[in-house]
């Protein structure tokens, strides 16, 4: 039975937020593990924290980035001073500046042509049922799909298929289907979640806990160094990754 479950993150935008607040909106270089874990909720049409958490609480993720994007900002507004509909207050009131309507602008920033791989693995092998589960929700979801936002809708499919492997790292680095967007013999990226609760490696407060009250809890990544180089081969059509051993 396998325990890991890959998906293709891939799109003409893409948004991650972390530490977004009010009017600004900010997206983090590699999907955030809540973001991802609701993007699978959308799939199995979870609504409710009881069923959201324990899909973050019995996975680790791991993300390989093949082709990182750049980080674009756009300029909003909210509510285009109209008198109706108009921007309301905490109170329910209509939101008045300087006797006008009042206009929000926000920032939010979004990543453009990106493309990840994402590894989820089960925390103990009692769990592996939930990869079979995530993966047939994933090929007919209860909801659209989108790439962290709701205006990023993916590019490609998403589900990208299951395996078993001993870590992280090597389903990561073992994968072989590819992606068009990277160019050839370049260092492979990964970040992956660490099993340890201890305050080690770089810390994300992005473990959804609850939906309903965005509560989120840290956890722990690590990006892994002398990884191998690849490159890139294609046969009729087909797009895969092949390790360089130097």
């Amino acid at each position: 039975m396998p325990d890991t479950l890959f998906l293709r993150l891939e799109g003409p935008l893409q948004s991650w937020g972390e530490r977004g607040r009010w009017s600004v909106r900010d997206s983090a270089l590699t999907p955030t593990k809540s973001g991802v874990i609701g993007l699978i909720a959308c799939a199995l049409g979870y609504r409710d924290d009881d069923q959201i958490r324990p899909l973050s609480q019995k996975t680790r993720m791991g993300v390989r980035v093949d082709a990182p994007g750049r980080l674009i900002t756009d300029y909003h507004t909210i509510g285009g001073g109209y008198d109706f509909p108009t921007l309301l207050t905490a109170e329910g009131k209509p939101k008045i500046s300087s006797g006008k309507p009042h206009t929000e602008i926000s920032h939010r920033d979004y990543l453009c042509d990106a493309s990840f791989l994402v590894a989820l693995q089960v925390r103990d092998t009692i769990h592996a049922p939930l990869i079979d589960q995530m993966a047939v929700a994933l090929q007919n979801p209860a909801w659209p799909l989108f790439l962290g936002r709701k205006s990023c809708p993916p590019a490609v499919p998403v589900f990208a298929g299951t395996g078993s492997y001993p870590d992280l790292q090597t389903a990561l680095t073992g994968y072989t289907a590819f992606t068009r967007y990277r160019w050839t013999r370049q260092p492979i990226t990964c970040l992956l979640e660490l099993e340890s609760e201890q305050p080690v490696g770089t810390r994300r407060r992005d473990d959804i806990h609850s939906r309903r009250f965005r509560v989120f809890y840290p956890r722990y990544t690590t990006q892994p160094v002398n990884l191998p180089r690849f490159t890139i081969h294609e046969e009729d059509g087909h797009v895969s990754l092949q390790i360089i051993n130097e």
